[in-house]
């Protein structure tokens, strides 16, 4: 699973790293690091929570399967 950052449209909200600090790294001002996550096996639940959580839509979800999540 991957997390495609769409940096320009994160606002700093930080609810990403609300949901799961373990995935998501913010800056000093709390805006989400400009590159793509590599989400590690068995955090895919966590990085779908923190991407789900953006209201700017500024994490992308590639490469998720369902059955991953459970």
């Amino acid at each position: 699973m991957k997390i495609r950052v769409v940096k320009e449209k994160c606002a700093g909200h930080a609810r990403c790293w609300a949901q799961s600090p373990e995935i998501y790294d913010l800056d000093d001002e709390g805006y989400i690091l400009d590159h793509d996550i590599d989400v590690p096996e068995g955090q895919e639940r966590a990085a779908w929570l923190g991407a789900k959580s953006c209201p700017e839509r500024a994490l992308v979800i590639e490469d998720y399967k369902k059955d991953s999540a459970a």
